[in-house]
């Protein structure tokens, strides 16, 4: 065996064929058999006779598709994002046939129905990738090396071998704790439960289309006739009491009964028995109930989404883009990585919650640039805190002299409030007898008219808070960070109204 594989394998090669060897042995495959013979494989398929198989699949297959691929450049400890990179483009343009969704999609798809997918890369004159194209694989076969793992692989269509050597294959699979090379599929796992859902529908099938439900009535003569009057009295009933659709049997003397020895859907508990095997299957699949559940509430189906997406498809997309990063982009020069975009979604909650924690150690700037992704301002030195407390060390006493001083400089510009609030920044103490709704209403419309005007000015000092409430103003500070025009300014104070009242 090792005789003809060495003579099938060339010395393990650095860069990329520009020729697709598979392409002539797969069209003559296709053109030899015919359209039929897709249809029946098709026909064959676990995934095109079972339902939940199918929803399961495509639901992962077609989500993951829509997920952007993104490529970073790794830059010390931070990761800087690299447009149009030559990957991206690439996988925009997979081969003339194939688009960047349909390559994802069946992908994908492989994985889940046998656990293995693979890609064949095609390389242009500087033997860089220049084309992917997706190999089945059950006509994929790989060849273990004593001192490399792999030797390569064997495609193989109608006895015709095709050697790949390593470089020009991305094998992606998922763990198989049995095996060294090949990755086990949620088919197998499902294998059994797809397998008594099936023989149920079949079942069901036989009895509803082949006509073996059970007779709508029986007709019993007692009295003892001859075959002459029985078969008249048959025919004559049948003509008027019955149909194509209506089934009833007839019995000639009183001694004989009828007795059913079979089992009714409804004694089977059939219907109970399908859903128990599709919330199997789909449980082995990763698809939670609530996703295609009829009886699933709005907050069900939200939860089920949300699992889904953070427990079966992004740890599907992270194996694909670690894939990507090892075995494509070491063509390209630099340190780059793949990643697909973060779709895990967001509490918001736990997001301000970790936000108002951070406020007291993170200058503004910090929170902005680690939350927000928004670059530095003049005035976000300080915490977030220090706009809304009192300051009492001599460190924030010296930034508040700082704050002071930068707003003198500004006097000139700023209108009345603006000056009337920089003076309040000389008493950060406050009398708490003075937190009177009023007071506190009018410090609000004043830092509303200050952050109205600051749009305009986005390098001017900060608003200094002396009567609000500390979690108001923190919540206050946080939102107008993203506020990039007036109407959104205004809803933020709206909302500040609105949580005043319920203090």
């Amino acid at each position: 065996m090792l005789n003809w594989l060495s003579n099938l394998f060339q010395p393990r090669r650095q860069t990329l064929r520009r020729q697709i060897p598979h392409i002539e042995a797969v069209a003559v495959h296709n053109d030899w058999h015919g359209g039929n013979m897709l249809a029946q494989v098709a026909q064959s398929g676990v995934y095109q006779q079972s339902p939940y198989v199918y929803v399961a699949v495509n639901r992962i297959a077609e989500a993951g598709a829509l997920v952007p691929l993104k490529v970073y450049r790794q830059q010390g400890e931070q990761r800087l994002e690299v447009t149009n990179h030559p990957l991206e483009r690439l996988l925009a343009n997979p081969n003339p046939y194939l688009s960047q969704f349909e390559l994802l999609e069946q992908t994908l798809g492989f994985l889940e129905l046998m656990g293995n997918a693979y890609w064949y890369l095609a390389g242009d004159a500087r033997g860089l990738p220049a084309e992917i194209w997706l190999l089945r694989p059950d006509r994929i076969t790989i060849v273990p090396d004593a001192q490399h793992y792999i030797r390569g692989y064997l495609y193989e269509i109608d006895g015709k071998r095709i050697p790949l050597d390593t470089v020009e294959v991305v094998h992606f699979k998922r763990w198989h704790p049995a095996n060294d090379y090949y990755g086990l599929s949620a088919l197998e796992a499902a294998r059994l439960a797809v397998q008594s859902d099936r023989a149920m529908a079949h079942w069901n099938y036989n009895t509803f289309g082949k006509d073996n439900g059970v007779p709508a009535g029986v007709v019993s003569i007692k009295d003892f006739i001859s075959d002459v009057d029985f078969e008249r009295l048959k025919r004559e009933w049948r003509s008027s009491y019955g149909g194509t659709s209506r089934r009833t049997a007839f019995l000639r003397g009183g001694s004989v009964e009828w007795q059913n020895i079979g089992l009714t859907h409804t004694e089977l508990d059939f219907l109970q028995g399908r859903k128990a095997h599709r919330d199997e299957i789909l449980n082995i699949f990763g698809i939670p109930v609530g996703l295609v559940s009829e009886n699933a509430t709005e907050a069900n189906a939200t939860v089920a989404e949300r699992m889904f997406i953070e427990r079966t498809l992004y740890p599907k997309l992270v194996r694909l883009a670690q894939k990507i990063t090892q075995e494509i982009l070491p063509f390209y020069p630099g340190e780059h990585i793949a990643e697909f975009e973060d779709i895990r979604p967001t509490d918001m909650q736990t997001r301000l919650n970790e936000i108002r924690t951070a406020q007291s150690i993170l200058s503004i700037n910090e929170i902005r640039e680690k939350y927000y992704q928004l670059a530095p301002v003049a005035w976000g030195s300080l915490p977030v805190n220090l706009t809304t407390k009192n300051l009492t060390t001599k460190d924030t006493e010296t930034n508040s002299k700082q704050v002071l001083s930068e707003t003198h400089v500004e006097q000139d510009n700023l209108s009345k409030d603006d000056v009337q609030n920089s003076e309040q920044t000389q008493h950060l103490s406050p009398n708490p007898a003075e937190k009177s709704a009023t007071t506190i209403s009018e410090e609000l419309a004043q830092w509303e008219r200050f952050a109205l005007k600051r749009l305009t000015r986005p390098h001017s000092r900060p608003f200094s808070v002396t009567l609000l409430p500390s979690e108001i103003a923190f919540d206050i500070s946080a939102e107008l960070l993203l506020a990039q025009d007036k109407e959104a300014v205004k809803v933020v104070f709206a909302h500040a109204r609105e949580m005043l009242v319920s203090v």
